[in-house]
């Protein structure tokens, strides 16, 4: 099926050959308040993030409380919570109500707003309002919400935590029967912030897709502490990085602790920033910066001993020594010149230039 190896979101072009799309994902960090969601909004764009993410679901439309009971009540990063599953998603949601709130605000700050809808109605209700949708890593099989929000038309980021390559390839086969635009996100979906996470993050995942989808736009959305996973998606071809955002790491919330603050944040943008200059373009050449480098670092052929006009060239008369000027013989071209006639007379030391030999 077709796809599109680069597109908008917002006014951003997305491709291999652009910048990293930075996605702070807010998501529940607002804590309910929507004085907190709008100031979130301002520092995430602050440090140098290009969308704020939310996350839009309610309670009894994404989880069971008959299946979260019994066994099933709390696992993994939700072992630490303090409320049963349903009240933390009921406590946690983004009231639909501000939407167009968050909407102006990210305006204002000159951020892309997005969400990532979960229910039906959501799809629907931002089919206007949001640049581009998100897919999240639980939803991968969710077939019928993935082929609702491909038939929008907008660029479709889908998240794969969790997930085999057949079940990915199923989902991107879903986006690509209604919409070339899509964005395939690596991603491990373990929340509790444990270090030993990386061991699972698996970013040559990100090689693997290339393959199969050669030119498709990649992301990655990450959990890890820091950004070192960060960088090493860039790396191999990732433009589009989502990471959870906070003010605060210490407040109380589900996914306050693994969330990058703003200057965690800016530490990662930067060093993207860094590393986008030093990837260049794969063309092997002596760079403006060495023009200078060449001459001093390299060695020339170089006179041993004082030699007279006309004298036939021969090994001992030379030896290896740097600096290499411009138009010098270099040592690797020195069966150019022995068993030929000097053009001048040359003293101990001289290099040897294209003009000096007849």
């Amino acid at each position: 099926m077709r796809y599109d190896s680069t597109f908008k979101i917002g006014d951003r072009n997305i491709s291999i050959n652009d910048p990293t799309y930075f996605i702070a994902d807010i998501a529940a960090n607002h804590d309910g308040d929507l004085n907190r969601a709008k100031d979130l909004i301002y520092k995430a764009a602050e440090a140098g993030a290009h969308c704020a993410k939310f996350q839009h679901f309610l309670a009894d439309k994404i989880v069971s409380a008959n299946g979260f009971s019994g066994e099933n009540s709390k696992l993994s990063h939700q072992s630490t919570w303090s409320k049963s599953v349903v009240e933390i998603y009921d406590q946690y949601s983004t009231n639909r109500e501000w939407n167009n709130e968050l909407v102006e605000t990210c305006k204002d700050a000159e951020i892309d707003f997005m969400t990532t809808p979960y229910d039906f109605e959501a799809i629907e209700m931002f089919s206007e309002l949001i640049p581009a949708y998100k897919i999240g890593s639980g939803d991968i099989t969710y077939s019928s919400a993935i082929e609702k929000m491909a038939k929008v038309g907008k660029p479709v980021l889908l998240a794969t935590g969790a997930s085999d390559m057949n079940e990915v390839s199923i989902a991107v086969d879903e986006i690509l029967k209604n919409n070339p635009k899509i964005c395939l996100m690596q991603c491990n979906t373990n929340y509790t912030g444990d270090r030993e996470n990386f061991n699972y993050v698996n970013l040559r995942v990100l090689n693997a897709f290339a393959l199969k989808w050669p030119g498709m736009v990649l992301g990655f959305s990450d959990h890890t502490p820091g950004h070192s996973a960060v960088v090493g998606a860039v790396s191999l071809g990732a433009r589009v990085i989502e990471k959870h955002f906070t003010d605060d790491n210490t407040r109380i919330g589900p996914d306050h602790s693994f969330a990058l603050n703003p200057n965690t944040w800016r530490a990662m943008v930067n060093a993207i920033l860094e590393l986008e200059m030093a990837l260049g373009d794969g063309v092997k050449r002596v760079e403006k910066n060495e023009k200078e480098t060449v001459i001093i670092q390299r060695r020339a052929l170089r006179m041993a001993q004082n030699l007279s006009k006309g004298t036939i060239i021969e090994e001992k008369h030379l030896e290896a020594l740097r600096p290499c000027p411009t138009g010098a013989f270099n040592p690797s071209e020195i069966d150019q010149i022995l068993g030929r006639r000097l053009a001048k007379d040359k003293c101990l030391g001289d290099a040897v230039m294209k003009e000096d030999i007849n």
